[in-house]
């Protein structure tokens, strides 16, 4: 049984190969690992291999994202995933624009207003924020669009280009990484800032409009997250 055995492993000699050849390395969030890892970026070839020994090719392969750690191998898009050290900061300079955002539309003269900012952006892991620091960076914002760090006037249009382009970069690249409820918090927080001092203001609506679009709500559960905003818990 034993001779048996061997003599069908030795009848096993055609197959086929691929010769991995690395083209790239970095750091991913690994799907398998659950948590960021090295990989290598790799492309291959199959070959047609005859007792060991490689003859004709049988085409390309890949390219494959491979963990360093767990030697999966994942598509390309996986990389699109951010790690988790990258999705962080992304979190927290999301908060910290939207704060501004709606600071910059209703104004900083409430300190009410203020500190409710200065706590969404402290929890989100800036934990050196102060009102200081924040009014500082309104006013420079309004002296670089040209607009102002007060209650707007008539007309006065709070979400201009500029900080709606922001509020863009910030939000979209994130959006698609969280799940509804976090979409949702961060609208709410903005939220929660502009009631810090009462009833919303229409710019402060506005951004707030704008934030959703960004975080790719529908307008009807924006408006509902606003509504909810203003029900104590």
């Amino acid at each position: 049984m034993h001779a048996q055995g061997r003599h069908s492993s030795d009848r096993c000699v055609v197959g086929v190969r691929t010769v991995w050849r690395t083209v790239g390395d970095g750091e991913f969030f690994c799907p398998g690992c659950g948590g960021d890892r090295n990989y290598h970026r790799r492309t291959g070839r199959r070959r047609l291999v005859v007792l060991g020994v490689p003859l004709l090719p049988r085409g390309p392969v890949g390219p494959v994202v491979e963990c360093t750690a767990c030697r999966s191998h994942y598509g390309v898009d996986v990389l699109d995933h951010p790690t988790t050290t990258r999705f962080s900061a992304m979190l927290r300079d999301a908060v910290h624009t939207v704060a501004l955002a709606v600071l910059a539309a209703g104004g900083t003269q409430a300190r009410t207003v203020r500190r409710a900012a200065v706590g969404a952006v402290r929890a989100a892991g800036f934990a050196d924020c102060s009102e200081e620091q924040l009014v500082t960076l309104i006013e420079a914002l309004a002296a670089d669009t040209g607009r102002y760090a007060a209650p707007p006037r008539e007309g006065f249009d709070p979400c201009g280009t500029a900080l709606a382009i922001e509020l863009h970069e910030a939000l979209e690249p994130l959006a698609p990484h969280l799940a509804p409820a976090g979409r949702e918090q961060i609208l709410l927080q903005g939220a929660r800032i502009a009631l810090a001092d009462g009833p919303y203001r229409p710019a402060e609506r506005e951004v707030l409009a704008t934030v959703g679009r960004a975080l790719l709500l529908c307008p009807e559960d924006t408006d509902r997250l606003l509504s909810e905003a203003r029900t104590p818990s």
